[in-house]
């Protein structure tokens, strides 16, 4: 092992939506004997199928697959559970022998798996609820601009149209009178981790080909059904009698919102479309950004090096047994 590490390995695949993470995933774990790790935010929620782009029931059969289907849309689901569980699943795939192969875009499960969780306050129910009475009745731009006066460089980094984040930042300073990039900044080491990661990034240098195969992939999710899944999902008790079921997370995934007020007669079909193929450019737009900040992960063209990336799994997996599995990868 390089540098006399003799950790186990594990890949990560990253990169932004409609990238090809999956389909490479797949491929590299049917060939080498792996299990997949999602690290998608909206895989993890059941009923969250066409528009999550969720794996199908016959590609989860080609390889092992964990994190998906774990909680139902109206459970919440912490950032720290994601942490334990995906340990807990790469530690149970190297006692089995196999590559653990993490997949996936979600930006903040990727940090705190592999940078660590901020000790900061827990969630309280009863602030985040105050919070959302807020938001109904201010706006979340309103609360981004309470945020801005209270963390300037949480609100420069949070998006006026992200929820989620803005509600968590509001909340770690109403708790504890202290900004969440404080907490952040006082945690800056993770516990090592028991596998040594070969982090590879697909990208799509062109924006515009970016851009093209989003609009593409929605449109195939249309024809798909994705209005009818989520008119599925509007008919569960659990969510038709939610008080706020567009404070949930997974309501809140890319395109499911939008989805959902379109259901709800407040958007047409043609804003619809547009406001959901613009919200995921702008979830690719974050991806890529945060990407381009982690000096080790290595990034290569989805489309034109191939060859590079194969190159490189096959170096970090040199003279091991994964390597001799891996000779013939193409």
């Amino acid at each position: 092992m390089t540098g006399g590490d003799a950790r186990p390995l594990a890949i990560a695949l990253l990169g932004p939506t409609g990238s090809g993470k999956t389909d490479l995933a797949l491929e590299l774990a049917e060939h080498i004997g792996g299990e997949i790790v999602s690290i998608d935010s909206a895989l993890v929620y059941r009923g969250l199928d066409i528009g999550s782009a969720k794996p199908s029931a016959q590609e989860q059969r080609r390889a092992p697959h964990h994190l998906i289907d774990i909680r139902d849309p109206w459970q919440p689901y912490s950032v720290a559970e994601f942490v334990e569980d995906a340990r807990s699943a790469v530690a149970g795939i190297v006692e089995r022998g196999a590559l653990p192969i993490l997949a996936g875009g979600t930006s903040l499960y990727a940090h705190a798996l592999f940078c660590g969780l901020a000790p900061m306050p827990a969630a309280d129910a009863g602030t985040r609820a105050a919070i959302s009475a807020e938001a109904e009745l201010q706006g979340w731009p309103a609360l981004h601009a309470e945020l801005a006066l209270v963390d300037p460089e949480a609100a420069a980094r949070i998006h006026a149209t992200d929820p989620q984040r803005i509600q968590r930042a509001l909340e770690v300073f109403r708790l504890s009178g202290k900004p969440i990039t404080q907490w952040q900044r006082e945690h800056l080491h993770a516990p090592r981790w028991p596998v040594r990661v070969l982090k590879l990034a697909l990208v799509l240098d062109s924006r515009d080909e970016l851009h093209a195969r989003i609009e593409r992939r929605f449109d195939a999710m249309l024809e798909r059904g994705f209005l009818d899944e989520v008119r599925r999902l509007r008919a569960l008790p659990q969510l038709a009698n939610h008080p706020a079921p567009l404070d949930l997370p997974a309501i809140r995934a890319v395109g499911y919102r939008q989805a959902w007020e379109h259901l709800d007669g407040r958007i047409d079909a043609g804003d619809f479309r547009s406001r959901a193929i613009y919200a995921t450019r702008q979830l690719a737009k974050r991806q890529m950004t945060w990407l381009r900040a982690q000096l080790d992960v290595r990034r290569f063209d989805a489309q034109r090096e191939r060859g590079g990336i194969v190159d490189a799994l096959g170096l970090f997996l040199r003279g091991t047994p994964l390597g001799g599995r891996f000779a013939g990868f193409r």
